[in-house]
């Protein structure tokens, strides 16, 4: 049984390369840019691994990794190879990940010549001693060029990544970061918490318990403000860490994951999914290399989700979105009658402002949101 909606798949591209390592950062990558040339030639026998498997998408995601340390010259015979493998749709969505330390002008331009239609730039911050904190290699100065740069080269689709609830970061700096993004209207926004994450050098330094960390009761302040500051400017909460001028410059492929639409992922460690299975690929990018010079998929694991397994994901991820869950299409994808079997806890929800329940759907609201975590118990 396939659960997602009848949608053309997405197109995943994981560049693992960086120039350095973030401090925050648990995403698979690697500092040895000089393999950039043998990565490029395995992720086009990986592509040809699954032409028979995958033939149209309509949208392509470069991320990473840095992507943008790729010259635009290979961004451009890739995005070639990959056209030349499958069917890359007129109107998709073709997405890379940029570091505004990495590109020039000209850099941009040329991007947006070879078919890149959709930029997102990571940020993080407007603020220098906040960037330095995180371990990033731009400062405001370059931040606000990237930004301005993309849109002189004709991207009209900009988004950008923004990290709150920073050690020693008050609301009041996090406010001023908004309002700088805010004037430069970007199409879209993703404002992520901090994770410490025990395997990530930022992570270890606090898990020490030699710095202090910044009071757990102050996250739902960050997410609250955001949502109601952003909201104010016009922007659309559409995720819980997503925010969209419109509907229109939501993340289409990012959307895809949210609702069991198929998708593949090349490259070391990324994720694909197709009706029931998932599978992922081989980290170590010398593993990665290998298993292609002999011609086969680098995959490292797999697993076949039950009925029930796929309903618990599409509870999961759809009380995290606006649109939340369509209890028709939930009853006869999965076999079960939420109202039927949980009304009781979802009335109480709705009493407390949790959830709203109208017209079909169960939606979270922005209280809802900021707890999302914990409402698939269902």
């Amino acid at each position: 049984m396939t659960a997602g909606k009848a949608l053309a798949p997405g197109l995943y591209i994981h560049f693992p390369f960086c120039r350095s390592k973030c401090g925050y950062c648990d995403f698979y990558s690697v500092t040895e840019t000089s393999l950039v040339p043998a990565f490029l030639e395995a992720l086009s026998g990986e592509a040809a691994l699954y032409r028979e498997e995958f033939t149209v998408f309509d949208t392509v995601y470069l991320g990473g990794g840095t992507p943008s340390l790729m010259a635009p010259e290979q961004v451009e015979a890739l995005l070639e190879t990959i056209r030349g493998t499958f069917t890359i749709l007129g109107n998709a969505e073709i997405t890379m990940e940029l570091n505004p330390a990495d590109l020039t002008r000209d850099d941009l331009r040329k991007l947006w010549g070879a078919g890149v239609n959709r930029v997102n730039i990571g940020v993080q911050s407007f603020h220098d001693r906040e960037l330095k904190f995180l371990g990033r290699r731009h400062d405001r100065r370059q931040a606000l060029s990237a930004l301005e740069g993309a849109a002189a080269a004709g991207f009209d689709n900009i988004g950008l990544d923004l990290i709150y609830h920073l050690p020693h970061q008050s609301l009041e700096d996090w406010r001023a970061s908004l309002d700088q993004a805010i004037a430069l209207h970007p199409a879209h926004l993703s404002c992520y918490e901090l994770e410490l994450k025990t395997g990530t050098p930022l992570g270890r330094k606090y898990g020490q318990g030699t710095h202090a960390r910044r009071p757990e009761d102050l996250a739902q302040e960050f997410f609250v403000g955001t949502s109601e500051i952003l909201e104010d400017a016009g922007y659309i909460h559409y995720e819980v860490s997503n925010f969209a001028a419109g509907m229109d410059k939501a993340s289409r492929h990012n959307r895809k994951y949210w609702d069991h639409t198929p998708y593949l992922g090349l490259g070391p460690a990324a994720h694909s999914f197709k009706d029931t299975r998932r599978w992922w690929n081989r980290s170590p990018l010398q593993g990665y290399l290998a298993d292609l010079r002999t011609g086969e998929r680098p995959v490292e694991g797999r697993e076949d989700l039950g009925l029930e397994e796929l309903a618990m994901e599409a509870l999961f991820l759809g009380l995290r979105t606006r649109d939340g869950i369509d209890l028709d299409r939930y009853a006869r994808l999965y076999g079960r009658d939420l109202m039927k079997e949980n009304g009781r806890q979802l009335e109480e929800w709705s009493r407390l402002g949790i959830v709203e329940i109208a017209h079909g759907r169960v939606r979270p609201t922005r209280s809802g949101m900021a707890m999302a975590d914990a409402l698939a118990v269902l």
